[in-house]
This record gives structure tokens, sequence and C-alpha cells, in this order.
């Protein structure tokens, strides 16, 4: 537990903890969970949840489960599953034997609602979805009681036993818990506790055909599972009086639930059932597509594990909803990448250099640094040869003042090379640039000029004798505008899609060290960004992901602000 001096750098809900821990609430244990639902892939949005969770749990000595909140089989799978596992894995955290399914609780859920109905305190409702809805009220008028509701116990026990048996088609019947139809909270007016649904459950097969609603299967697997405290995002903050009312009439357990503002990120949709909508509409690729917010395309674009938890170190918990500016997620992967990356030239736009004064079948290898920022990388060999590679947007025919890469009779420096001069311009009869004629200067072997000569342009380049064939995909935001949600009425969030927000490049040009990069392996191309080889490699040719270009716009508008 911390002393006063440091309870000021807590957040609230690590402050709510020590509180219990000082009053020797639940033995002073601390026990948390991360209960997804399997009806997706995992965002950026649930990393934080996961960090808090586990975070919470280690910081405290304590224990965090994964549970599996899988109540709906319509929507569920264990596709997802195992998604989720991999991504909560990935992000450095371990269930250990703690892996649980709301599933593994249903004949304890179904008992528990028995318990109710034998006090009175639910009852079998037939009543459709509609009539309940209007029924309910409005939040200044109270809602109509259920003529069903004063059904006898011995009746609601006989048509939740043949409910629970398939006697009734979908949607004919419900159990609902019986509190107040006058309540100010609109969840506590007779909330539905089982629905009748014939579907195939993901993991039980067809034992069931009734399924528990949320609100009444999750406070009691936070009860079976011993979690001292169940931290929820805010939307279910008005939940919280019914989650209560449910482990205080069965007397169990009783967990403290505290909800803390979910992550919003600019530019971005974090809906499951929006980015479902991409997925099977084929705006995307899949729930890996680079350009998503899930956590499998971050990986998949580059993103390091260690850089999105110390994105949710920085964003911190907080009760007050707000949205992040995805560029302080940015930082955080290129100060991490900046440390890690392997630095590599490559050419996503290739322009041929003829070096005319070179010998013709000489190769030569340049020294080249792995790693600026961690000397232990070492070092490397970089052929350089006559016929090179360099950026088509490092070469102006006709600059401006400031363009101080290569021109008709300019000079400038070729990374870990020589010094060039372009002496000819090569183009077709379109007047399509197709090749530069340069000499060099032999004494600038490495890039310094021994008589001290200055040069304001240094390019990278690849050889062209050993130059590795490559396809660059370049990404940009998924949406080309701050907040997708906002549309007018009747509009339709993908109208907000960005067309550009995908750019494929083939015959791209790799310096020879990149032969035998994995799936996964992160590199840096020098002056061009972070990169990252995507799964779609194949033996006959690598296939790299732009994590991020190397311009920092979180850090510079932070350098300004002061």
């Amino acid at each position: 537990m911390a002393d006063e001096q440091t309870k000021t750098k807590l957040n609230f809900i690590q402050q709510i903890i020590e509180d219990d821990l000082a009053n020797c609430l639940n033995d002073g244990r601390v026990h948390t969970r991360f209960p997804p639902e399997p009806n997706g892939y995992l965002h950026i949005g649930h990393a934080k949840s996961i960090c808090l969770n586990f975070g919470l749990a280690t910081h405290y000595n304590g224990k965090c489960n994964l549970r599996f909140d899988d109540t709906n089989p319509t929507k569920e799978e264990s596709e997802y599953v195992e998604s989720i596992k991999e991504d909560v894995t990935w992000l450095g955290f371990d269930w250990e034997d703690r892996l649980y399914f709301a599933s593994d609780y249903f004949q304890c859920l179904y008992d528990h609602a028995l318990t109710l109905i034998k006090n009175g305190k639910a009852f079998v409702c037939d009543l459709n979805l509609e009539d309940m809805r209007h029924n309910r009220g409005t939040l200044t008028s109270p809602g109509l009681e259920s003529p069903y509701r004063n059904r006898d116990v011995a009746e609601n026990l006989d048509l939740f036993d043949r409910m629970r048996k398939g006697e009734f088609p979908d949607g004919s019947r419900t159990l609902r818990a019986k509190i107040d139809m006058a309540a100010a909270n609109m969840n506590m007016r007779d909330p539905v506790m089982y629905r009748v649904l014939h579907a195939a459950h993901h993991r039980t097969g067809d034992d069931w055909c009734i399924y528990p609603m949320y609100d009444w299967a999750h406070g009691l697997e936070d009860s079976i599972e011993g979690i001292t405290h169940s931290i929820c995002t805010l939307e279910f903050e008005d939940h919280r009086p019914l989650y209560d009312w449910f482990l205080d009439q069965l007397g169990v357990h009783h967990p403290k639930q505290i909800e803390f503002a979910r992550l919003e990120l600019n530019y971005t949709v974090m809906s499951k059932r929006k980015l479902l909508e991409l997925v099977e509409g084929g705006y995307v690729s899949g729930w890996d597509d680079p350009r998503m917010p899930t956590i499998s395309a971050m990986r998949r674009r580059g993103y390091p594990a260690s850089a999105i938890r110390e994105f949710c170190a920085r964003i911190g918990v907080a009760k007050v909803k707000g949205v992040v500016d995805i560029a302080l997620l940015q930082h955080c992967v290129r100060d991490d990448l900046n440390k890690s990356s392997l630095r590599v030239m490559g050419v996503i736009d290739p322009l041929k250099v003829v070096i005319e004064n070179f010998p013709q079948d000489v190769v030569e290898e340049m020294d080249a640094v792995n790693n600026p920022e961690d000397p232990s990388a070492g070092t490397r060999k970089v052929p350089f040869s006559r016929v090179l590679y360099i950026e088509r947007g490092d070469f102006m025919e006709d600059p401006p003042r400031k363009f101080f890469r290569l021109a008709p009779g300019r000079e400038v420096r070729l990374r870990y090379g020589y010094f060039i001069t372009c002496t000819e311009v090569i183009k077709n009869d379109a007047g399509d640039v197709l090749e530069l004629r340069c000499t060099y200067d032999p004494a600038t072997r490495g890039g310094d000029s021994p008589d001290g000569r200055k040069v304001k342009g240094t390019l990278h380049w690849v050889s062209h004798t050993s130059a590795i064939d490559a396809q660059v995909r370049l990404y940009d935001h998924l949406f080309n505008v701050v907040s997708p949600l906002d549309v007018p009425e009747g509009g339709d969030f993908k109208d907000n899609l960005n067309p550009d927000s995908l750019q494929v490049l083939s015959g791209c040009k790799l310096e020879p060290s990149v032969k035998n990069a994995k799936p996964g392996d992160r590199l840096q191309f020098e002056r061009m960004g972070y990169f990252c080889v995507d799964p779609d490699s194949t033996e006959a040719q690598l296939v790299f992901n732009r994590t991020l270009t190397l311009k920092d716009p979180w850090a510079k508008k932070q350098k300004k602000q002061g």
C-alpha cells in the first residue's frame, strides 16, 4: 500500500483499492479479470483494459483472470476466442491457469435463477420484445407492470423449466427480475434475465436453448470467481445498481464494480459492430488489416507490444470521457522503434543512377551503422556499384530554392558512399525521367570530403547488383475525418473512409541485408520510415508494411507547447 506522499500519484481506481486494502476488505486480496465477449477481434481500447486489469493484479501481487463472456451464441465464434488469447499473450500478460468462460457457469446461473423465482424475485413473462419496450416507460414516466408479473411461484418454476427443455419458440417467453417498474434507473425496471434462443453455442453445442443476459450473468461470474474489483467502462455505470441488486438478493460474494472512461481515438472507429461491418463489407482485407485499430492489425503493421503498453500507461485512467490524439500512440511506437529497429536502405520509388566514372565490374563494400541509438548493434557491409537506385522524389530537374537534393549540376552525398554530381538526365519521348548519369569523387569514400567542402543533401540508395525486389504497402488513416461517426442524419460512417488509406508499390529496391527477413521483423528504412515484414511475404517476394513515417507530429506539437 502507498504512503500519504505517494497516494496523490495514484489514479482513482488504485486509490479505491488502497482504501479497501487499508480496511482489510476481501482478506487483503486483489483479484481482477479481463472479460471480453468473443464476438470480434480486440482493438486498442481493449488493450487499455487488458493493461489496467493485469497491471493492477501485478502491482498488488494479486491475480487476474481471462474470462470470456460467451452468452450470445449467434455472434460468438471460437476464432475470436483464439485471437483474443493470442492478443493478451502478445501484449505480455499471463492468466496462468485462470482461463474461464461464462458458459462454464450456465448451470450455476440457472440454479441461481431458480432461487430468485422461489423467492418471488423473478417471473416468466410472455410479452414480446416490442411490448416490453412499450411498457418500459420513459425517463420521466414510470413503466407498466407486465400482466404476467404476479404469476405464482409454482407456475413460474414450471414455465422456466419448460423454457429450459425447449418447448417454446424463440422470443416467446423471457425470465425477468421483479424489481420496480417505476425506478428512476431504467435498468431496474424488471430487466430480462433469460431469453429463449434455439442456437448452437461454440462450446456447449445444443445443450441449452435459453441463454442468460449479460447483466444477469456478469456479476455472478465475478462472484463465482472471487473477483474483488470488477473494473468496467463508463457505459456500465448505470448498470451497477442492477449488478448489486442481483448479488444482494442471492447473498453471494459481492465484488466492487468500478467504472472508468473507455479509450477513444481520433480518426478511428472503436465499435466491434462497426469494425465487423468493415470486414464483412470488404472495405478492409480482414480484422488484421494494418489500417484497423485491432491489436492483431497493429501487430501486423509493426507496432511493438511494449509501445502499446507505454501508450496505455501514458493516457492513464480517468472518470471523464475524452478523445486521445492518435499521434500520441504513434509517438510511443516511433520512440520504441527508434531504439530497437535495425537500419537498412530501401528505395520505394526507384530512379536509376549510372555513375559513369565508376569502374564497370567493381563492387565495393561500405560500412553502415545498424542502429545509431544502440552501439551494440554493430555495423554491416553495404555493396556499392556503378549502377544504383535513388528515390525518384530525391531528384528535380528544375528545383526550387530550398530543394537540397539531387539536380542537374548539383553535388550530393550518398549515405555511407561517395559524393556524386548529376551530369545528364535521360528521358523518354514523353519527357519522363528514366535515368540519371552522374560522376563521383573517389576521394569522398564514406561520405566525407578531404578538402572540407560541404554538401547540403544526403541521399539513401541501393546498389543495382544486389538489390532485393519487394512490395511495399503505405498506410494512412482509415478515415479522413477526425470523428468518423459524426455523420449527418441518414448518413453512414463509411462515407468517411479515406480512399487513399492504402498505396501498394511494387518493384521497390532494398539492400541485400534484408534477404532473410521474416514476417514480423521490424526495420527502419533510412529517411523513409519504419517498416515491418508482412505475413504475405513469400520466398519469391518480400512484402513490407510501412508502420509509420519518421516525422513525429506529437513530438513537434509538444515542443511548440513548451
